[in-house]
């Protein structure tokens, strides 16, 4: 049933509806937010990533209580 869900003409429909909405003019602005958005997104998912090895790599000592 999902095999053919987004099909070319999907797409050009979907741009169409995009223009009718939001007008030619913000759609550049739009997509450049978007696009920092994922260059931001993908940043921190980098720096979170090379975060976690160091902190399993130095395990914290739990006090005794002796």
């Amino acid at each position: 049933m999902l095999r053919n869900a987004l099909e070319p003409w999907h797409l050009i429909l979907i741009v169409a509806v995009l223009v009718l909405v939001f007008g030619s003019k913000k759609l550049p602005d739009m997509a450049r937010g978007l696009g920092r958005s994922a260059r931001i997104l993908k940043a921190e998912a980098k720096a979170l990533k090379d975060e976690r090895p160091t902190e399993a790599a130095a395990p914290t000592q739990q006090p005794t209580g002796h």
